[in-house]
């Protein structure tokens, strides 16, 4: 057998252009020159390939776009003007505008939601991004506040589904039905308090509430993976019936410190006992996570954008900038290809048709 040695090159590159010319008629009465019209889709002068590659570069690569502008004319001998760049980026921002509004009248229809927000900025204004994860999409929204104002928008007066969060105030107001809060958060404030703990009782209440936790965690991993468990797999049924005496144990923890001398424990032991039932939804119910973690891996792409752009500048692009973050990583979600998406998209735009949906099918598996 011979030894096998493989080189990789890139081919040479160069632009496609195509050129259209349109013919003109001189009426020989009246003087009238009448040219012939481009077809809907060839008006621009980028194509929907190219038109696609400056989104994602921006959206998905989060470059910006001198450095975007200069990868154009380097790599691929096409130079462009910012100006240029920009309009191709809100053309591919009205593309996916139907799509998205599509996903956002399916949130308040989904049986369980992940939500988080962080701070924004437009032409150097406080805003707030919001993400909300669904089991088959993500959608992004700047809004002007982080208030339950903005969940009455997006999921109505009433939500009925299961609504995961990190316990914010603003999830309290908004939604008193069921819940799940995040118990990566919980743990951060029991680690925090243990941090700078000055007396024994708030040691021995962080001590006693990290060892629960940890247990707690052990069965879920348990369930969570399977038949490759290293203890043996739990079904549902079980994970139930072996979490009920460590439920006890929280709330006996819980109640044991309600009026703690120490205020920080005496916060966290009151959030505990006001809200148990929100820490342990996802016990009993399929699709629900005990940690907030979908929503955080969500909002970090973003986050990552907003300190290289430093936010936005005008509300079309706080808009354009929602709806690309939506289209590109619902489409990583889902395992379709972003930039093909984008390129689809964009072709039908310019047809005068509504983009692909990014509602999740089998087709889109």
């Amino acid at each position: 057998e011979p030894r096998r040695h493989q080189v990789t090159e890139l081919p040479p590159i160069e632009a496609h252009i195509t050129e259209y010319r349109c013919q003109r008629v001189l009426c020989p009465e009246c003087g009238k020159v009448t040219p012939a019209e481009l077809p809907q889709e060839v008006r621009g002068h980028f194509g929907p390939e190219l038109t696609a590659l400056i989104a994602y570069l921006t959206v998905v690569c989060r470059m910006p776009r001198r450095v975007v502008g200069e990868l154009l004319e380097q790599v691929l001998g096409i130079p462009l003007s910012l100006g240029s760049i920009q309009n191709s980026w809100e053309e591919a921002s009205r593309a996916v505008a139907e799509p998205c509004a599509e996903l956002e009248r399916q949130l308040r229809n989904e049986p369980v939601l992940n939500s988080d927000e962080t701070g924004y900025r437009t032409g150097g204004e406080k805003r707030w991004l919001w993400a909300l994860v669904a089991p088959g999409f993500v959608f992004y929204q700047i809004a002007l506040s982080r208030g339950a104002e903005v969940l009455v928008q997006l999921l109505g007066a009433v939500f009925a589904g299961v609504l995961c969060s990190d316990r914010c105030p603003t999830y309290l107001k908004y939604h008193p039905g069921q819940g799940q809060f995040c118990w990566a958060h919980f743990k951060r404030n029991i680690l925090g308090v243990l941090e700078i703990a000055k007396t024994t009782e708030a040691e021995r209440f962080c001590r006693d509430a990290l060892a629960l936790h940890a247990r707690l965690f052990r069965l879920w991993h348990r369930f969570r993976a399977g038949p490759g468990a290293r203890y043996g797999p739990l079904t549902r049924q079980q994970l139930i019936l072996k979490s009920i005496p460590l439920e006890k144990k929280f709330f006996a923890l819980a109640d044991r410190y309600f009026d703690s001398g120490d205020r920080d424990v005496r916060n966290l032991a009151r959030a505990l006992f006001v809200h148990f039932e929100k820490f342990f939804t996802f016990l009993g119910k399929e699709g629900v996570e005990p940690t907030n973690n979908a929503a955080e891996r969500a909002l970090r792409c973003a986050v990552q954008w907003r300190k290289i752009s430093f936010g936005s500048r005008s509300p079309e692009g706080e808009v354009a900038v929602a709806r690309l973050l939506t289209a590109t990583r619902t489409c990583r979600m889902q395992n379709r290809s972003s930039l093909g998406y984008l390129g689809s998209a964009i072709r039908s735009h310019r047809q005068a048709q509504s983009g692909p949906s990014l509602l999740k099918t089998d087709s889109t598996g």
